[in-house]
């Protein structure tokens, strides 16, 4: 008998799907995105910083790039060619397992351009574009969970366009997306069983930036919560979560077919080296989520992950965090205030930066054409 692994356990024993938050070509074509999906990798997730890293690193988009400026594309309209033609390709590995799991797991996600995280009207108008030219069935389209983004969102369920909710650092922020969906199911007719969502909670950045402030005030007692905002905050989450996809609104919908917005934690990999590599996977075990993980802490995690559930445990205790957090002088709306920011600009640089590397390289082909 195979023995399974660790990220089948996670799901067979706790009801939670690892997706893997990163996306190559060479990974595609190489073969090594379906062995990861054998060892139990339910979807997959990119954004704009992904995607820099994986067309700037090497020669594999090259060929595509040549051909897309050869047939007379701009150079963000190449970048979009480079882009879903990944998400394609990932979308048709992954699709049985969109299939066998009756349309739960098996998504690939890919996101509204950045420099749009500020614009309703935009935002909706690029996710419908991405949704009509995929055209696949495991597509999640990712809108920044800003409070310009949460009309779309509701506007895209409406229309039972599947979406991920991305750049959620707060409890608050976390409760208006999920109204954003819920309203979206009410606004739609008929069946609702094929429209699916998640939240994406950014969960390893808080703690980077609790931690400064912590530092900063220096005290024992303030010294002493360092590293447990992050899960301390995905704790209160969930505990509404399990609150929210209860009672008669939501049977209402359930009738209908709805499935719950599951809560997706992203941001895994452990930033502070003093802290466990898998921290961020171990602590936030759970029912009815997802763990997105780069491949370097989902390969940590096989390696030496602890499968049990953690998620619901402890909630008085994390509560009881938040509450010292906010007696030693850190303000958490103030922090992911900030962490929400910092995310839009950093996807929007990695999203420009990319767009300058593809421009040299036209310009370069432009060259040698004229040579």
């Amino acid at each position: 008998m195979t023995a399974t692994t660790r990220l089948q356990d996670l799901y067979a024993r706790c009801g939670q799907s690892p997706w893997l938050d990163n996306i190559r070509r060479g990974w595609i074509t190489g073969g090594d995105l379906s062995d990861w999906v054998q060892q139990g990798v339910r979807g997959l997730t990119s954004n704009p910083s992904i995607f820099q890293k994986a067309i700037a690193a090497g020669a594999d988009y090259d060929d595509e790039f040549r051909s897309a400026i050869a047939d007379g594309l701009d150079v963000e309209s190449s970048y979009w060619r480079l882009v879903t033609s990944d998400i394609a390709a990932a979308a048709e590995i992954l699709r049985p397992v969109y299939d066998t799991s009756g349309g739960l797991d098996g998504f690939v996600s890919v996101e509204v351009a950045p420099d749009l995280a500020r614009d309703a009207a935009a935002t909706e108008a690029a996710a419908r574009d991405l949704h009509e030219r995929l055209a696949v069935p495991n597509l999640y389209v990712k809108i920044p969970g800003t409070a310009e983004g949460l009309e779309p969102i509701s506007t895209m369920i409406a229309e039972r366009r599947s979406i991920n909710v991305t750049l959620i650092f707060s409890v608050d922020r976390y409760l208006e997306v999920a109204e954003a969906y819920i309203s979206g199911l009410e606004r739609a007719d008929g069946d609702l069983s094929r429209v699916s969502s998640v939240a994406s909670f950014f969960v390893s950045r808080i703690d980077t930036e609790v931690d400064r402030r912590l530092d900063a005030v220096g005290t024992s007692e303030a010294l002493d919560l360092r590293g447990r905002a992050a899960i301390a905050c995905a704790k209160v989450a969930y505990s509404h979560f399990q609150r929210l996809y209860a009672g008669p609104r939501w049977e209402a919908l359930a009738a209908r077919g709805a499935r719950p917005q599951r809560l997706l934690w992203a941001s895994t990999s452990t930033k502070n080296p003093a802290y466990p590599d898998t921290l961020y996977v171990d602590g936030l075990i759970g029912p009815d989520t997802v763990n997105t993980l780069p491949d370097a802490t989902l390969e940590a995690f096989e390696d030496h992950g602890s499968v049990e559930p953690t998620l619901a445990a402890a909630l008085d205790e994390a509560i009881d965090v938040l509450e010292r957090l906010a007696a030693v002088g850190v303000d958490l709306d103030s922090v992911t205030a900030q962490l929400e920011d910092e995310g839009v600009a950093a996807f929007t640089k990695s999203f420009d930066e990319l767009l300058g590397v593809l421009s040299d390289k036209a310009d370069e082909l432009q060259a040698a054409s004229r040579r």
